[in-house]
């Protein structure tokens, strides 16, 4: 929502089929529920613009976002008999932190500025300065080459249910690429989503 919004869709680059994708009114569906998501989200007194757009940012972050992290985390550290601790998300620090103007959050223009400035005398400086880790956005070309060769596997088949909703055209153009932007990365994921979940769970679609 916040980095892109309406300019990561334009025609023919959505995933779904033409007419579905008309349906749903998806452009509609995406503001609708920006809107509803950020209704709670109160503006200070006085706030400039850049810090209004960022108090939602953070909003959406801790309220959407972070719900897949948290999910995601727990369910790797189970996969190896592991029990994580979160404490910087203990919710008196989250609401502290959260009505922190954001010139201070990134006042040495770095991520993690408050973090990285109170625990400077704490741990190692080779720590407290290295580079934050893109969790949970997996940066090895190889996932992009597998996540391809997975999805291929769907095309030669005329009949399987994915193609009642993908646009198969979009597909193979977008499979064909040489390089494959996060847009479509993010689009591929959610079309082999979709076939898993059909494959899995064999759901009778009903579409008028």
């Amino acid at each position: 929502w916040m980095a892109g919004g309406d300019k990561r869709r334009s025609v023919g680059d959505s995933f779904l089929l033409h007419e579905l994708d008309i349906a749903l009114d998806m452009d509609r569906y995406i503001k609708d529920i920006y809107s509803q998501s950020i209704v709670h989200v109160m503006r200070l007194d006085g706030e400039s613009d850049f810090e209004w757009t960022m108090r939602k940012t953070c909003y959406l972050s801790l309220t959407h976002f972070l719900r897949i992290l948290l999910d995601r985390i727990d369910r790797i550290s189970t996969a190896v008999g592991l029990e994580v601790r979160l404490p910087f998300c203990d919710h008196r620090l989250v609401e502290y932190v959260y009505n922190t103007p954001w010139l201070l959050k990134t006042y040495d223009g770095r991520e993690k500025s408050l973090l990285r400035g109170a625990s400077l005398d704490l741990i190692p400086t080779s720590i407290n300065k290295r580079v934050k880790s893109p969790y949970p956005s997996i940066q090895d070309p190889a996932y992009t080459v597998k996540l391809r060769d997975n999805i291929r596997e769907y095309l030669p088949s005329s009949n399987h249910a994915i193609f009642d909703l993908v646009n198969r055209d979009w597909l193979t153009r977008t499979l064909s690429k040489s390089v494959i932007t996060n847009g479509s990365r993010n689009s591929l994921e959610r079309v082999y989503d979709l076939a898993l979940w059909l494959d899995i769970y064999k759901p009778e679609l009903k579409l008028s």
